[in-house]
């Protein structure tokens, strides 16, 4: 027995197909650019198109001279119906679409009528294209606008990998057929392709890996072979929508997920939900593993066979010793890959409304650590003592007081604009900004801890003007108090 659906639920109108129109007539009733936007759609899987309209727009009328499309320079007439397999009506003229859609209804000929779903008996959805892969997103017509958003969504998500991925297993099936008659195994086998390895060499640009890997696996009638790999990524300042779109397919694929200190909460709970989780963050006297641990816990997890995801704030090549780690991986024979993250230099400075740099401020920006090694801040001082530049200093709470002071004993303007922001590109962001004589006592008269990000240069002075995030604390105490920032 069918099932019907409930009372309260909307019945699905629209059965989704795929019509193959490569050679085939298509007409197009309508000369504007509505027109032209359904006739590139056309063009684009191979159609062959004939346009009626008495005027063309610039677009179809080019197309038209240069002969890849036919034109009828007339009104519709019913014999324009002739040999097509599909009709779209895009004219401005209401009668004239109602008169398409009845002629073609009566002869059972598809018809598309633009913005008029009920005088269509197809539509046509937003398209998402990896070619040969397709994917179309359809309302029926009830909401043009909501298929639209949903495909720039999807754009965002599919990574033009999958075409080559498409086309790899295209290549292979007559093999796969012939290699693993049972339909079961066979299904098994491309189901480990598109989740294993061979998809990911793919996707990150090593396609004749990845074939070569296909190859064998078809060749000696196994599966492809668990093999372990290892994913730095920068996982950014904080807020998750700032993740790369790589950084988060991988985060949703990896076995085992690494993950530092300076990593938002918010970002971690983005990974798999059933990779096993292990915190190897290091905060000042506190390490959950030294860093020799951490490389050996990689190098194990990876010689097990495991997608190891090495998550890092921010950009794991500015001041998180990714190149330490990878230099081991490299060492060992471990395949990896880099996935750059926006640094918290950056990213904070934005959320801040501090450009790093401004034509007529700064000329450059320099990122040096404020970590404190036996209680010595060792600096290229002479380096931070240059004109129309920026300081982004990282990891500098603690020596805030000790930075501040001896930029001032070598000659840096008492006055000079300084911002210290904590949790950057978050709803819990706060920014205090300052002079450089008046900072750390501005910090101090508050609890500030890490991760936070300190600004130093008259940069700062263009906060007042360009602030542009909200933060969730904001405290009339934590806007600028001693400096006037008006340049």
């Amino acid at each position: 027995m069918t099932e019907t659906p409930e009372a309260d639920q909307p019945m699905q109108r629209m059965l989704p197909l795929f019509f193959d129109l490569r050679g085939q007539s298509c007409v197009v009733v309508g000369g504007g650019g509505v027109a032209a936007r359904k006739v590139a759609s056309l063009l684009n899987v191979g159609a062959h198109v004939t346009v009626a309209a008495p005027r063309l727009c610039a677009q179809l009328e080019q197309q038209a001279a240069d002969g890849v499309l036919r034109h009828r320079r007339e009104n519709f007439r019913p014999a324009h119906l002739e040999e097509a397999v599909l009709v779209i009506a895009a004219t401005n003229d209401e009668q004239v679409n109602a008169e398409v859609s009845r002629l073609c209804r009566a002869r059972r000929l598809p018809v598309n009528v633009v913005d008029r779903p009920e005088l269509c008996s197809v539509t046509m959805g937003s398209i998402v294209s990896r070619p040969p892969l397709c994917v179309a997103v359809s309302t029926a017509g009830a909401a043009p606008l909501l298929a639209r958003h949903l495909r720039q969504r999807l754009e965002s998500m599919l990574p033009a990998a999958y075409g080559r991925l498409a086309m790899l297993m295209q290549r292979y099936r007559p093999m796969a057929r012939e290699r693993i008659p049972d339909a079961t195994l066979r299904r098994r086998f491309w189901e480990q392709v598109v989740e294993g390895p061979i998809c990911e060499l793919l996707f990150s640009g090593r396609g004749q890996e990845g074939e070569k890997l296909l190859r064998e696996a078809l060749e000696t009638d196994t599966t492809p072979p668990a093999r372990g790999e290892v994913y730095l990524v920068g996982g950014g300042p904080g807020d998750p929508d700032l993740l790369t779109l790589r950084a988060l397919r991988l985060m949703q694929q990896a076995d085992a997920v690494l993950y530092d200190r300076l990593v938002a909460p918010p970002i971690v709970e983005l990974c798999r939900r059933d990779a096993e989780r292990v915190y190897v963050g290091k905060g000042r006297e506190r390490h959950a593993l030294s860093q020799r641990e951490i490389n050996e816990l990689i190098v194990r997890l990876a010689r097990k066979g495991q997608r190891v995801l090495r998550l890092k704030g921010g950009d794991p090549f500015i001041f998180g010793r990714g190149g330490e780690e990878i230099d081991t991986l490299a060492q060992e024979g471990i395949s990896f890959q880099v996935v750059p993250g926006i640094t918290a230099a950056s990213g904070c400075a934005s959320y801040a409304g501090i450009p790093l740099t401004h034509r007529d401020y700064a000329h450059s920006c320099l990122f040096v650590t404020g970590h404190m090694k036996d209680g010595v801040l060792d600096l290229n001082w002479d380096a931070l003592m240059q004109p129309r530049q920026t300081i982004a200093v990282y990891m500098g709470v603690m020596a805030l007081e000790r930075l501040c002071g001896e930029l001032r004993r070598r000659g840096m303007p008492n006055e000079t604009p300084a911002a210290l922001i904590q949790q950057g590109t978050t709803r819990n962001q706060r920014v205090f900004s300052s002079t450089l004589a008046d900072l750390p006592a501005e910090v101090a008269r508050h609890e500030v801890s890490p991760p936070s990000m300190i600004l130093i240069g008259e940069v700062v002075r263009l906060r007042s003007r360009l602030a542009w995030f909200q933060e969730k604390n904001t405290r009339k105490d934590s806007q600028p108090t001693t400096t006037r920032t008006t340049p």
